[in-house]
């Protein structure tokens, strides 16, 4: 298993995967959090190569520029479509559900070096497309191991639930849900990719989550 977990502030996570090149970093979290990925990283003893972010929101972005400055050349890859977010262009395309955009989408200096392209791989990882929290959402699937970084297409902080629906038990993430028809549409596609561990950013990592996660999706359709 290549599962690393950083967890800030008690419900927001970040996640070091171990490559031949040195670790991708999923996110990261909140602001004022470098210093302690960056010494999750040193404890692995490999470098930062690239940052991987699944979307836009500021739980996920919060210390892109901090780390950027403290790794001069890491790779930043984010999808075209989030991407815009992060200059501060909040606008929705024609062809998009034309729902509320939700969440913060704090504007950042730094600019992706290269686009995530879903039904490609970084590293180990497959790019696998995942909207509905945000447009332009992904998920990414470690083939080595079949752990699945869900962003917040799931959370399991309170019990395993899409974020299509709130869960009393951990409202944030489905607060901060652009179009939940889409959500709902993108967690059937998730369960059917049979992950062996679910790595959400918010809650613990939840192993064999296949049935959890037939019983979230009932729950929020």
């Amino acid at each position: 298993m290549y599962v690393n977990r950083i967890r800030r502030f008690g419900f927001v996570n970040a996640f070091l995967v171990p490559e031949d090149d040195g670790v991708t970093l999923i996110d990261t979290t909140l602001p004022r959090s470098a210093k302690a990925i960056l010494g999750a990283a040193d404890a692995l003893g490999a470098p930062i190569v690239r940052i991987v972010l699944t979307h836009a929101h500021g739980d996920h972005v919060g210390s892109l520029d901090a780390l950027a400055a403290a790794l001069p050349g890491v790779e930043v890859l984010i999808t075209e479509r989030d991407a815009r977010f992060l200059t501060g262009d909040k606008s929705l395309d024609g062809d998009e559900p034309q729902s509320k955009l939700r969440g913060g989408y704090p504007q950042v200096r730094t600019r992706p070096t290269a686009p995530l392209v879903p039904g490609t791989q970084v590293g180990s990882l497959e790019v696998v497309a995942a909207p509905g929290h945000t447009p332009g959402h992904v998920a990414l699937l470690d083939t080595r191991d079949r752990t699945l970084y869900c962003g917040d297409a799931f959370s399991t902080l309170g019990g395993v639930a899409t974020t299509a629906k709130i869960n009393p038990r951990f409202p944030l993430p489905a607060m901060a849900t652009w179009d939940t028809a889409t959500e709902l549409a993108t967690a059937r596609t998730l369960r059917a990719l049979e992950p062996a561990r679910l790595a959400p950013g918010h809650g613990p990592v939840v192993e064999n989550p296949g049935a959890a996660m037939e019983a979230a999706i009932a729950k929020g359709a």
